[in-house]
């Protein structure tokens, strides 16, 4: 996965838009005004900031070496990783779909049930 691959399966989460709060060259996606991923390539390196619960985010850590605590996030619930070649995609679109759910579940009852009125509980909480 790249980082156009990586844009296109963040933005394509349902509802999901993109804004650069930051800076140009970092593209933060959100859902509900709440962050779910971060998108950014440096030194022509592309790299994701994803939400993961603390354990799994341990592990992952563990598993893969392009898997690294969140660069200028809350290293608990935050892993950054490196668009490098060395993750299977599934595996990444994985991380991101667990980004998103998680994301979602922790907002407000009224625009939780929102969205899964909309789109379903099957499609915002999809595990892999």
């Amino acid at each position: 996965m790249n980082v156009t691959s990586a844009r296109t399966y963040l933005l394509g989460k349902p509802e999901a838009w993109e804004d650069f709060p930051f800076t140009p060259d970092v593209a933060v996606m959100k859902i509900d005004d709440k962050m779910f991923a971060t998108l950014s390539t440096q030194d022509a390196l592309a790299r994701m900031n994803l939400k993961c619960d603390p354990h799994e985010a341990s592990i992952l850590r563990d598993i893969f070496p392009a898997v690294l605590p969140g660069y200028h996030m809350n290293k608990r619930h935050w892993n950054t990783v490196l668009l490098d070649g060395s993750i299977p995609r599934g595996e990444l679109e994985r991380m991101i779909d667990n980004s998103y759910s998680l994301v979602v579940k922790g907002l407000p009852r009224k625009r939780r049930e929102a969205l899964e009125i909309r789109h379903g509980k099957v499609t915002l909480y999809r595990q892999r």
